[in-house]
């Protein structure tokens, strides 16, 4: 039988595993079920690459997004594997067809989302398969401890009767013990073996700089480092704008968010993979499934909504083992608009129970009612009527439904759609011709992309705002255009669907609920405290306390963080004196020169700096410049 190391040399040009991946292939091929921890590029998707092709049957791949599933199966097609998954609407017919194809062509891998393996018609066809294995990834979205929680994936146990015999793999990068206790609870693993690695990476600094200027502390970072790069931002259209900053200041950058058409992600991908724009502006939507290995910084631009995600977007720096960075830029104003948002958005025990009664209200359900049907929700429409934020009204639906009070359709954040049938000549003629609507058209063009290729998502509320009209004269507006055939209007009425799965008692019923309910928000909170105490920790080494964040007590300074530099930089003689070596080197350097060439904290050179112009050691030049004082 050919072995696992000769798999790996056959087919990703290895020749030898990184630890544990060995280990982990090993018991998976004795039919162990496994929980595999390994921090970000660790190489977890060969833990259960390798089995599936060494294994008889197929290994069916269960995962949370399908740019991730698209992107797996794209690289193993490349390297002659044969995998597939299951695309968004696919048809009956479309469904059948491919589980012939993965019957009779020897498919190795089958990737599916937690939601469609729900499907009976799935279901059904999955018991027409010899399964190999069974690989859950991201597997942290089975907790309500983790930081992307996905209740379909506690409904992943349902095909467990019809594979008894299949082991599992739950593979994630972050998880806390709470989160992996959780992970074999809800999985009903048997006494599964636990595989982990330190999340202690002895090539990546993590540094966090206090800094009012942050696009100039960009360029001063990129002056310097000249290793692809990615920086993540927190709006699509920052990422915009940060790009064209760049680009227009001589760096070679692209953008990448969520809302660009397939084609646009494509070459922005590609044009940072062939390092044409070496530097690449993101939001969150860019990142998994990303397999780079010199990526030598990842910069932070605004504050990540929690740990978790930080250390898994900084992890995709340094994977070559080089020396890289992990760089979070923040100001008093960032961490202001951080605390706004996190008590903006989490709701209080009586809100829930307001938003929980106001939903039986707007159905007009009776006390001690229950009706099986489906109700259409406008979460918009719900939060306006009753004077709640829709963020809020959101989360809060998430709660009832992650404590089996209501049920929400998978189309829970479906939007309306547009797609211009003309070319844009045509439409600017005819925007010209019809002056009335005419901004509205031009607001079209500039909000969204892609509108000529393909079927984009639009929110009539977001236009309606900025052309200062009503939703309805909105969606009248595009009923024309779409009457007049200058482009086809999808209107969704609503964004999800909602069915009450208990009748109604009001009160009586969050109180059933109260203590998981609490111990969840508590939870939450917790997180934001430990993300806002390590954004201000200037005291302990920013690697400690991430390992004590994910319980690995570790005193092990890394000695390359901000933190471990500024304490290696106590006394202001040593400031003083590399201030001195550094002028009698470069000459003249401004004060942003020396503070990224020290790589120093901006207000202590700043002091220092003083400190020597008092003591008539140094000199401002006609250029604004410090130089030695001859």
């Amino acid at each position: 039988m050919i072995s696992s190391e000769e798999i790996l040399e056959k087919y990703w040009g290895y020749s030898s595993f990184k630890s544990p991946q060995k280990e982990v292939i090993e018991a998976v091929l004795s039919k162990k079920d496994v929980i595999t921890l390994l921090p970000t590029g660790s190489g977890k998707s060969i833990c259960y690459q390798i089995p599936a092709l060494l294994l008889e049957g197929v290994c069916l791949v269960i995962s949370p997004l399908i740019a991730l599933m698209q992107d797996q199966v794209n690289s193993l097609v490349k390297r002659g594997i044969k995998a597939t998954y299951i695309k968004p609407n696919s048809s009956v017919d479309e469904i059948v067809s491919l589980f012939d194809a993965i019957k009779f062509n020897n498919y190795k891998l089958l990737y599916i989302s937690p939601e469609r393996l729900q499907s009976s018609l799935i279901q059904e066809k999955l018991k027409e398969l010899t399964l190999s294995l069974i690989a859950v990834d991201e597997a942290h979205c089975i907790s309500e401890w983790g930081h992307d929680f996905r209740p379909s994936y506690r409904n992943i146990t349902q095909i467990k009767e019809y594979f008894q015999n299949v082991n599992y793999i739950a593979l994630t990068a972050t998880a806390t013990k709470k989160v992996i206790n959780d992970i074999e609870i809800n999985l009903d693993l048997k006494e599964p073996k636990l595989f982990t690695k330190s999340y202690f990476k002895d090539n990546l600094a993590y540094q966090i700089f206090s800094v009012e200027d942050k696009l100039t502390r960009l360029k001063q970072i990129f002056l310097k480092t000249r290793r692809p790069a990615i920086v993540y931002v927190n709006s699509r259209k920052k990422t915009i704008e940060l790009s064209n900053f760049l680009n227009a200041n001589g760096f070679k950058s692209s953008f990448y968010h969520g809302k660009l058409t397939t084609d646009q992600k494509k070459n922005a991908f590609d044009n940072w993979l062939k390092e044409e724009t070496p530097i690449m502006i993101a939001t969150n939507a860019f990142g998994m499934g990303i397999d780079k290995s010199n990526v030598g910084v990842v910069i932070h631009f605004d504050i990540p909504s929690s740990i978790e995600n930080y250390v898994q977007e900084a992890g995709r720096a340094g994977r070559d083992s080089k020396k890289s960075f992990a760089v979070l830029l923040k100001n008093n104003h960032d961490l202001e608009i951080y605390k706004k948002r996190f008590f903006k958005n989490i709701p209080t025990l009586s809100e829930i129970k307001k938003v929980h009664r106001k939903l039986y209200q707007n159905f007009e359900i009776s006390n001690g009612e229950l009706l099986e049907k489906t109700f259409p929700l406008n979460t918009y429409d719900f939060a306006k009527k009753y004077q709640f934020t829709q963020n809020k009204v959101e989360f809060i639906l998430r709660i009832l439904m992650n404590n089996g009070i209501v049920s929400l359709s998978n189309t829970f954040q479906k939007k309306s759609t547009i797609m211009f049938k003309t070319s844009n000549e045509f439409v600017i003629k005819y925007a010209i011709n019809n002056i009335y609507i005419k901004n509205f058209i031009n607001s079209l063009l500039r909000s969204y992309t892609g509108l000529h290729k393909q079927k984009v998502n639009i929110n009539e509320f977001v236009l309606a705002k900025k052309n200062n009209i009503t939703s309805s004269q909105v969606i009248q507006y595009l009923k024309q255009l779409d009457k007049e055939n200058i482009l086809e209007y999808n209107p969704v009425i609503t964004d999800t669907e909602i069915q009450f799965l208990l009748p109604r008692e009001d009160d009586r019923t969050i109180n059933l609920f109260s203590k998981e309910i609490t111990q969840f928000l508590k939870l939450k909170e917790e997180k934001f405290n430990a993300f806002l105490l390590y954004l201000n920790n200037n005291n302990i080494c920013r690697s400690i306390q991430i390992l004590n964040y994910f319980d690995e007590n570790s005193d092990k300074k890394c000695g390359i963080c901000d933190v471990c530099l500024t304490q290696k930089k106590t006394s202001i003689k040593d400031i003083e004196i590399e201030i001195l070596k550094l002028l009698n080197l470069k000459k003249s350097l401004t004060s942003s020169e020396i503070i990224t060439y020290l790589n120093s904290n901006e207000h202590e050179v700043l002091i220092h700096l003083r400190s020597l112009l008092t003591l008539d050691k140094i000199k401002i030049n006609s250029r604004n410049k410090y130089e030695i004082k001859s």
